[in-house]
């Protein structure tokens, strides 16, 4: 389908822009890149308990957000563990994707949503710190479990972006050292690859007209990861899980973007999935951008995502993921 008519309607804002670093770096376009970012009709955000923690990690401190609904619990609820994207390089707690998906998720499904900060991958920062951010978080959440009224059998890890890379990474990480896996994993418009696989021509022809601005073009994919990297091997995938080997993974659902060049990662990355004998439930969003999860529910495919994770995450046991791969949004 054409991109959602609320989308489509705001890229002139940025259409001229050549990428968000260098937009964000330039404060005549501040602006601009604003109302691009705002949405005036947005709903309210459900309302949810929140507290602010620090937790032990390899590096030092780690903050991380729990979100309670705000009835007593009747008895333990499934728990989500959540990581924000933004390219290893920006985004925090209060970003629309960490905040807003927590609070629909907890407030859709009675669950408790723990969303983790990570150490960026910023001056002189690189792998493996923010993925040992990220498995200090999901050991956390298992080792409290009883104490955040989580059901240990109940445990959903998850991420959008580069955060569905860290989550990714950290449950590979989690089966090899402590023979533990989350009921189910989800990958959010992930990127899984050091590497971008190449989109398929049809694709390809439909991303040409979108603005340079809301593309992840194969260089911008390269810069991330050499950024990220650093130069650390990374000889078990847990960097880029696309290298791993994926045997024994838990369920795992893949949420990507009908309008996103990383669709072509998570793509390849479901079916490797599917290949290695793993339970995918695969659902591309349509009409949407890469990012989606910073826009309000009050955009319909953002609403039915978020159902789709929601559904995730309350049947998060016996290894249910609902609907068969290869759904469409």
């Amino acid at each position: 389908m054409a991109l959602h008519p609320s989308i489509s309607a705001r890229l002139s804002l940025i259409e001229d822009l050549p990428s968000w670093r260098e937009a964000l770096a330039d404060p005549a376009v501040q602006p601009r890149l604003q109302e691009y970012r705002t949405w005036k009709a947005a709903p309210a955000m459900p309302s949810v308990e929140t507290s602010d923690e620090s937790i032990p990690g390899p590096h030092g401190p780690i903050a991380v957000r729990v979100y309670r609904p705000p009835s007593a619990p009747q008895r333990p609820r499934p728990g989500l563990v959540w990581v924000h994207g933004g390219g290893w390089v920006f985004g925090d707690l209060d970003m629309h994707e960490a905040d807003w998906t927590a609070r629909e998720v907890c407030a859709r499904t009675d669950a408790v949503v723990v969303s983790v900060d990570y150490r960026l991958a910023v001056d002189g920062v690189t792998y493996p710190v923010p993925h040992d951010d990220v498995v200090a978080g999901v050991r956390w959440v298992r080792e409290n479990a009883a104490v955040l009224g989580i059901e240990p059998a109940r445990i959903t890890v998850g991420g959008a972006s580069a955060g569905a890379n860290l989550a990714a990474g950290a449950v590979l990480r989690l089966r090899d050292d402590d023979n533990w896996l989350p009921t189910t994993l989800v990958l959010v418009y992930a990127t899984m690859h050091a590497v971008s696989p190449p989109l398929a021509p049809a694709l390809a022809e439909a991303f040409a007209p979108l603005p340079r601005m809301v593309r992840i073009l194969p260089e911008d994919v390269a810069g991330m990861t050499a950024n990220y990297l650093g130069g650390t091997p990374d000889p078990h995938g847990y960097a880029f899980p696309a290298s791993a080997v994926l045997d024994g993974l838990c369920p795992t659902l893949v949420l990507d973007a009908e309008y996103d060049d990383l669709r072509a990662s998570s793509e390849a990355f479901a079916a490797a999935l599917v290949k290695s004998g793993v339970p995918v439930r695969h659902v591309t969003v349509p009409g949407v951008l890469h990012g989606f999860l910073n826009l309000p529910s009050s955009v319909e495919p953002v609403d039915q995502a978020l159902a789709v994770l929601a559904e995730t995450v309350t049947t998060a046991h016996a290894g249910e993921l609902g609907l068969d791969q290869g759904e469409r949004g």
